[in-house]
């Protein structure tokens, strides 16, 4: 048998449909492998829609402008609305990672009946979707794109006594910061807005999920209170979403922490994901060698409604 494979492999070019075989392998590996701490997801909505090659998006907004009135059936001063619409647009680039082999992993790999080295392929899927996650909160500046951190369209204001922070806060103290935070995205929206979720740093997160009410002998933490005390619940009966971001540790302008009220909808904000992660057919680059990659394509975060959220920065102290 050994000498069966040695004599099928013994070029590569006889070679190529064993990698391809393995190639599908990896992908399905790939594919299985979960990225906990890579959340971007989970933070902003993934739009996926439209074709994968597509050069970009093109939508539309539509406002009208005019009154009503008090008139006379014999009047002649009819108000009339006027309908005005707009057009905007949003590139996507592609993202890519990948790996390649060489004849004598092929060969051994089918004589001991083991599958290629997966790392390289682990690595690369790694690489691509650390990309995106960087991409959907802070941008990139080789595409002069913003994220979901840092648009200069979302409003943005200091807490409450900047430079006392939340660690150091009361419960009221903090509480007046959140309810700062959502009355704005209210205010700078004519009260048409509301936002549902708080994305605030881990530093804060912890704070707010390790305090206790009272002098610490309550049952009741602070994280807990605030999900049901708040502008937004009182209002609307919908409990508060509060998440950790990474990213937003250094994201204010001083490089301390920044909080992020928003509405949670793809009205609002999304991620543009026409073409998720794909693995490419394996090629033959060499007289000995082979490549593959993954590629996806992207148009980073898009805020559309910017002030249906709204930033508060120094909510915690910039790292040492």
């Amino acid at each position: 048998m050994n000498q069966i494979v040695r004599q099928a492999f013994a070029d590569a070019q006889a070679a190529l449909p064993f990698v391809i075989a393995q190639g599908r392998n990896i992908e399905t590996r790939i594919y299985q492998k979960r990225y906990p701490t890579l959340n971007y997801a989970q933070v902003v909505p993934v739009v996926t829609e439209g074709a994968p090659w597509a050069i970009g998006t093109t939508f539309f907004t539509v406002d009208s402008a005019g009154e009503a009135k008090f008139i006379s059936g014999a009047g002649t001063d009819m108000p009339f609305n006027k309908t005005t619409r707009d057009q905007a647009s949003h590139d996507f680039a592609m993202v890519g990672s990948g790996w390649e082999w060489n004849i004598e992993d092929i060969n051994q790999a089918a004589l001991y009946g083991i599958a290629l080295p997966s790392t390289d392929a682990m690595s690369a899927s790694d690489k691509v979707e650390r990309l995106l996650n960087s991409i959907a909160f802070v941008g990139s500046t080789e595409k002069n794109w913003t994220g979901f951190a840092n648009s200069p369209d979302v409003p943005r204001a200091d807490v409450a006594t900047p430079g006392t922070f939340w660690a150091a806060k009361t419960v009221d103290q903090i509480l007046i910061d959140v309810n700062e935070v959502l009355s704005r995205v209210r205010t700078q929206t004519n009260e048409v807005e509301w936002a549902d979720t708080l994305a605030i740093p881990p530093d804060a997160f912890r704070a707010i999920a390790t305090k206790r009410l009272g002098a610490g002998d309550g049952t009741i933490t602070v994280l807990e209170y605030i999900r049901k005390n708040n502008i937004y619940t009182a209002e609307t009966g919908q409990p508060l979403t509060i998440i950790p971001v990474r990213e937003l540790a250094t994201a204010s302008q001083d490089g301390g922490g920044r909080m992020v009220a928003y509405r949670r909808d793809t009205e609002v904000l999304r991620f543009h994901l026409p073409m998720p992660r794909t693995v490419l057919q394996p090629r033959q680059k060499s007289i000995m060698g082979f490549e593959t990659g993954i590629i996806a394509r992207t148009g980073g975060t898009e805020w559309r409604l910017p002030k249906a959220a709204a930033y508060a920065d120094e909510v915690t102290a910039p790292p040492a």
